[in-house]
């Protein structure tokens, strides 16, 4: 049996970041199509920044 892929640790690497460009371009094909989406992450700080700066406002004023 001859495998189809070396297993070697260069040839896994290079799959490995074969399989992280597709995802690359896959993403911003989807947001120059109009399908950008804002992680989670950015939207709970940008709300936790608003929630305590309102806070702030309240107890010091």
């Amino acid at each position: 049996m001859i495998p189809s892929e070396p297993s070697t640790p260069g040839a896994q690497r290079q799959t490995w970041l074969e399989r992280r460009r597709e995802k690359i371009r896959a993403e911003v094909e989807r947001n120059r199509r109009g399908e950008y989406t804002v992680p989670t992450w950015v939207l709970a700080l940008a709300l936790a920044l608003i929630v305590g700066a309102w806070a702030a406002l309240v107890i010091l004023a």
